[in-house]
């Protein structure tokens, strides 16, 4: 199985939206922030033909990226996961994907410092954090030999403005 990391793309100015009395959960992107995705998605796709599963975290910024990437590849419809909320232990993300073994490549859109630590942790087997992901960013990694925190290779990591190039 192979599993594409994404963070979700820029979202509207935290500070800024809390003045709204909203909760976080439903900050969205900004404009602009939808505008990089659509393009880093289209390079995306250039780089992965297929998905076979896209899932989110159910905060809105997430599911909102998932969708451009969902549309991307053709109405491609993203699923809800707690698992990829912030706060989530790497371990409850590693329970979920041993889940989706028959898929041969999954998309997760989630957020920082969570998916730093979750691609350092199944790359590594530790808990510190050796990758960090800026808004629209993503890697590709492999379980060769079994879905195991430390035994996974790293295929690509390639930054928001190197998927946007792809996707000209």
């Amino acid at each position: 199985m192979k599993l594409l990391i994404l963070r979700h793309a820029p979202a509207e100015d935290r500070g800024i939206f809390a003045t709204t009395g909203e909760p976080d959960d439903i900050r969205p992107l900004t404009d602009i922030g939808r505008k990089k995705m659509r393009k880093a998605a289209r390079g995306l796709h250039g780089v992965i033909p297929q998905i076979d599963l896209l899932a989110a975290s159910p905060l809105a910024r997430a599911a909102e990226t998932a969708q451009i990437i969902g549309d991307a590849y053709g109405r491609l419809t993203a699923t809800e996961v707690q698992e990829l909320a912030p706060g989530y232990a790497p371990e409850s993300v590693l329970s979920w994907i041993k889940t989706q073994k028959g898929h041969d490549i999954v998309a997760v859109v989630g957020h920082e410092p969570d998916l730093g630590h979750l691609v350092s942790w199944l790359l590594t087997g530790k808990k510190q954090p050796i990758i960090e992901f800026k808004k629209g960013a993503a890697c590709l990694i492999e379980f060769p030999n079994g879905i195991v925190q430390g035994k996974a290779m790293l295929i690509w990591a390639l930054t928001p403005s190197q998927l946007r190039a792809l996707g000209e």
